[in-house]
């Protein structure tokens, strides 16, 4: 009598599995992404008219369309072109300095016929995607103090770049990604709270000890806007009067808005950058309470989805482009709403896919492409366990 083998319960294979890998995307990471646009482009057409809001439309179409690709892309090949898109990161910001466009004195952005691109904005996400390369490298030595620096000083030296242009609040978001990848990655707390004392060093070192020997780091602006967050009543006519402004508008907002066409401080010009760095402010005055709780409830559940996908992750490489892009959207998010209310300084920080602008929408995009990637790679390798453990 023949010995057959125990019919086995049939399962997809890998090739079955691949043409619908696009269905195993994280439908709520995308669903605050939409809304988030959604939001930006009311506000943007009814503060500003539809011009602004037609144009920030076309940039989230082109980016979700960048998205949906990437999310089809395998992103662990991206580990193989780590010194490749670090030296574009590096290259193309020093590029800016030689044919940038400068614009109220700051050279940030390299102007294209149809577009001008700001390498500081694409180079966040490869920072992030080199930086976890070189991290996974060195992933028996992460405990190291060699490779928390070296990590660190791959993270400070675009950072230095880009503070020259200058941008010092994006240059802050490339060092909250380094901090935030080496956090992900398992650096010891001493090394941590090294980086943080040596942080507050260089601050005062820039700040106090360097004007004081007639040395000027940072711009003449900067120092102002620093001494107007610190004494906001001293000059209402300093930069300080922009967080003043935002201030009114938001409480001017009250529960449900004012809606826009009674709207002062953004419609009427007393709000300056409003449809760029102060957009939140806006939605405040626009919409109320009511609008900017739903805003933040959305940046809520985009964190909620990167921390649950950087759980998920089949690797570490994974994890820390997750991680590195959580650290990323919080530093803005934080940084921008914190200086709308008048508890950060200003510093330029755009609010993800809210402030209009064609860079940091697509960069935005790019980096949730990327996570999207992660969260449907992670899907694969599960269902993959789940056929092993079944034959």
């Amino acid at each position: 009598m023949s010995s057959s083998n125990p019919i086995q319960p049939a399962t997809p294979d890998a090739s079955a599995i691949r043409p619908r890998a696009i269905f195993l995307f994280d439908p709520l990471l995308a669903l605050g992404a939409i809304g988030l646009v959604v939001c930006s482009v009311v506000t943007l057409h009814g503060a500003f008219g539809s011009s602004l809001s037609d144009r920030q439309a076309a940039y989230a179409g082109i980016g979700a369309i960048i998205a949906v690709v990437l999310a089809r892309i395998d992103y662990t090949r991206l580990r193989d072109y780590r010194y490749g898109l670090y030296a574009i990161l590096i290259a193309s910001n020093i590029l800016v300095f030689a044919v940038g466009r400068s614009t109220l004195g700051a050279q940030r952005e390299i102007p294209f016929p149809f577009i001008s691109v700001q390498p500081s904005e694409l180079g966040k996400v490869l920072l992030i995607v080199a930086l976890a390369a070189f991290a996974v490298d060195r992933t028996r030595q992460l405990h190291e103090r060699r490779t928390t620096a070296r990590i660190m000083l791959l993270g400070l030296g675009p950072a230095l770049l880009v503070i020259a242009q200058p941008d010092l609040g994006t240059g802050l978001v490339f060092v909250a990604i380094a901090v935030s990848m080496l956090f992900i990655a398992g650096t010891s707390w001493k090394h941590l709270t090294a980086l943080a004392a040596m942080f507050v060093a260089s601050v005062a070192l820039v700040i106090v000890v360097a004007p004081a020997l007639g040395v000027h780091v940072i711009q003449h602006y900067q120092v102002e806007r620093l001494e107007s967050f610190l004494h906001p009543s001293s000059n209402p006519n300093s930069p300080g009067y922009q967080a003043s402004q935002s201030i009114v508008a938001i409480g001017s907002g009250q529960k449900t808005g004012t809606g826009f066409a009674h709207a002062t401080q953004a419609t009427q010009g007393f709000l300056p950058e409003a449809n760029e760095e102060f957009i939140f402010a806006v939605v405040g005055e626009g919409y109320g309470f009511a609008g900017a709780a739903l805003v933040l409830s959305l940046y809520a559940l985009l964190i909620w989805r990167i921390l649950r996908i950087l759980t998920m992750a089949k690797n570490l490489y994974g994890a820390l482009i997750a991680g590195g892009i959580l650290g990323m959207l919080m530093f803005q998010v934080f940084v921008n709403v914190g200086m709308t209310i008048g508890l950060v300084p200003n510093t330029g920080v755009p609010l993800p896919l809210m402030s209009y602008g064609g860079s940091s929408v697509l960069v935005t995009f790019i980096a949730l492409g990327l996570l999207q990637s992660i969260h449907i790679q992670a899907r694969i390798a599960s269902a993959g366990k789940g056929r092993a453990l079944l034959s």
